[in-house]
Order: C-alpha cells, then structure tokens, then sequence
C-alpha cells in the first residue's frame, strides 16, 4: 500500500521544574540555597531513513513525544535532560505546520536530520535568585512546558522524470519494458492506483529515476479522481515525457489531451507548468495517420521535442531513452519543491510574547511570556512576588496596565492566577 500523505502530532519534552533546597553542614552555621536546575526537555527530529519508502508507519501511530527533563536537586545537582525523539521518514518527505500550512522541513537528501520542535528550558534552581539582600530564596522555576504541533507529512517521489499522459496511453507499459518496475497493466482506464518508479540503466552504466504518475485527467487541480494526490508526484521530476494516444483506439484527439494536462499542471503551479516536455507519440504499430500529423504539427507549434514510439513493439524506445539521458545532464538538481518561510519552531523567550484586554474591569494578562513567568514564581513566598512584580516591570507590563488606568485594588489575572494590584 502507497501512503503519501498522512497527519501526525508531536511534541517536545517539558523542562524539568528547578529546586528549592538549602545547604544543611554540620560545620557550616548559615548554609546557602543549593537548588539545582531542572534538565532540558528533549527535541523533535526529522530524519531520513533509506529503509523507508512510505509513510505507513504513521497510519496507525499518530502522537509522538520527547522525553521530559528531570526535575532538580539540592547540592546543585541539575536534572538531566530528557531524551530527543528522532522521527524516521522516507527521503523526499515534506513536513508542514497544519496550523500555517508552512513547511518546516524538508527532508529530501540522504541521511538528513531536521529540528522541528524544541524542548522545554529547565527551570532554575533557587541558587540563581541569591543576592546581597535575597539570601535565602524560597521560590524556584517551573521548567517550560514542551510545544505541541500537528503537522502534515507529505511524501513526493524523487523522480529524476516523470511520465504524463490521460489512461491508457501507454506509460506503465513503456516504465515496464525500460526499468524492473512491474507495474499492473491491464487495457482498462486508472489501471494505476498509485506512482510506479523504476531506475532506467544507460549504455554509460550511470542511470536515472523514472516515474509513471497515474492518468491525470481535467479538474485533477481543484482534487478531481485522485487529483492533487498525483500532481504532488510531478513537482520534483526535471523533466517530463509527455505521453499521447496516436492511434485512435480510444477515441481521443491527443492534441486536446496535450492541452488539458497542461492546463491541470497550470492550474497545479505556474513552476510545474514551465517544467521541461518531450512529446511522446506512442501506438505509432496502429497509428493514425490523421492523429500523428496533428502531433507533429502540435510538437512544431509549441517548440517541443518529439519522439515517435511504439512501447508495446519497443520501436523507438532505445533512442528515446538515449535522448533523455543526454538532457538529463544539462538540466541542474535543484530544489523543486519551494519552501516558503523555513520556520523552526522554538521555545525562546520573547519579552512581547503578552496581551493584555479588560472585561468587566477585570485586567487580563496573557500570552506564553506570562504563562513561563507565572511557573517561576511561589505566591505564598513574599520574595517570590517582589520577583514577580521585577519581571513584570522589565517585561513593559506594568507600565502597559498603568497606560491602560489600573488602579490600586483592580483585579488583575496573570494566565491562570487572579491578583490585587497594589503599588
């Protein structure tokens, strides 16, 4: 079974909270705090697998997630981090945020490793809030908790040329008899239910990769038949053998074919659309004479190559072959797909990572900046709220409530906490 596209869900490892402990000697009179930091949740990573060649593996298994960082210890013994979780997938698979629709990774060269999500930070341990007038602090941090994400993993076959044509014109037949694929092969339209790769072997010894994407047909853009599904499979070919009926069997005119599945490609992508042709004339063993001089006067109108073949027979096959290794090597490797806006997702702290709005009077702070604030600070601890109202000073948040007409004995609620404000 051919899996190419398929949603899965991931998430970081949370950071281990930081300790509140002190030092207890027996020759020591004042011990100091000794808390130790909590370990760094683990990351998400994308990597290729040569063994892979579908996404299968996710049908079933939908959530995956890092280790968590170990909480701290007195003595200043630090948690250890939690372990990184590394996601296997085929090569040429495509990562995108559900949310945004933006790729974030794509992972189309061998051995390939992409960071997706980041851990958790570690909270601090309460050595690290000891000052000449805070010598004994009773409060620590929470660690951060680890970001959660749906993404889509879509995989595109790495093909070095890709075979177009409505069904029934012939492609799985010419793969068959050019490569060891075996596709299925019957004389009935969608024969193909999913894309056949095979490697073609040159005279020189070297070889290319070579795909039968199945018929597409009008409307295959907006998702007709199994549409988008297999135009994906185009995006990544350097070159395409644009298959056409010449014999008149099927009672198609193979100029209109042309026309349509260009339109499609269009349609698709204006770049997929640009992408270099060669016109195949297949069946030419029961051509039409009508059909095939339409298709050379098509081939001359549009500045194409064309090639007459009959693979069935293998009648011009071996030179066809020939011609599209030679072109091979003039047209360069580039990345095909595009990635737009390359994000890594991270957990780094932005100071402007807040709102604040007003409801029934009430003054509410949110956003991730507030909710890691909140996890450092012990409300039961007086030194802990002298800390928090410093944060909320250096983080412009104070100021922006006093902007916003806060007034001593206002409700104020820090993400899930409700306070009194008080200068």
């Amino acid at each position: 079974m051919f899996t190419d596209y398929t949603k899965i869900i991931i998430k970081s490892g949370d950071g281990g909270n930081g300790a509140v402990s002190f030092r207890r000697e027996k020759y020591v009179a004042a011990g100091g705090p000794d808390g130790g930091d909590g370990g760094k949740g683990g990351d998400i990573y994308f990597q290729v697998d040569k063994d892979k060649n579908t996404l299968i593996d996710f049908r079933y298994n939908k959530k995956f997630k890092a280790g968590n960082g170990e909480n701290g210890s007195g003595s200043h013994c630090n948690g250890k981090y939690g372990k990184d979780l590394y996601i296997k997938v085929p090569i040429g698979t495509v990562v995108k945020d559900v949310e945004t629709g933006k790729v974030v990774a794509d992972l189309s060269t061998p051995e390939q490793t992409e960071l997706v999500l980041k851990g958790g930070r570690g909270g601090r341990g309460n050595s690290h809030f000891a000052t000449s007038t805070r010598q004994a602090p009773r409060f620590s941090e929470d660690g951060d908790k680890g970001e959660e994400k749906e993404v889509i993993l879509e995989l595109k076959l790495l093909a070095d040329v890709g075979l177009l044509g409505f069904p029934n014109v012939g492609k799985s037949t010419f793969l068959s008899i050019v490569t060891d694929a075996k596709p299925k092969i019957a004389n009935y339209h969608f024969t193909t239910l999913q894309p056949n790769l095979g490697v073609v072997k040159t005279k020189n010894g070297d070889g290319f990769v070579i795909a039968d994407i199945p018929g597409i047909i009008e409307g295959a853009s907006e998702g007709v038949g199994l549409g988008i599904q297999f135009l994906r499979h185009v995006e990544r070919t350097r070159l395409l053998l644009h298959f056409l009926d010449v014999s008149g069997q099927e009672g198609r005119n193979p100029v209109e074919d042309f026309y349509t599945i260009n339109k499609e490609l269009k349609n698709y992508s204006e770049k997929l659309s640009t992408r270099k042709q060669i016109i195949v004339a297949n069946k030419i063993d029961v051509q039409n004479e009508e059909l095939i001089k339409e298709v050379e006067e098509l081939a001359k109108k549009e500045g194409l190559e064309l090639y007459k073949i009959s693979a069935a027979t293998k009648q011009g096959v071996q030179e066809l072959i020939d011609h599209v290794a030679e072109v091979l090597k003039t047209l360069p490797k580039e990345e095909l797909v595009e990635i737009e806006d390359k994000k890594i997702y991270t957990l780094e702290e932005k100071e402007d990572d807040w709102t604040i709005k007003i409801e029934d009077g009430v003054f509410i702070v949110l956003g991730r900046a507030v909710q890691r604030l909140m996890g450092r600070v012990n409300i039961e601890d007086n030194e802990s709220m002298y800390y928090l109202q410093k944060c909320l000073k250096n983080m412009g948040i104070e100021d922006k409530l006093k902007e916003m007409g806060v007034c001593e004995g206002d409700t104020v609620i820090l993400d899930d906490w409700e306070l009194e404000w008080y200068e």
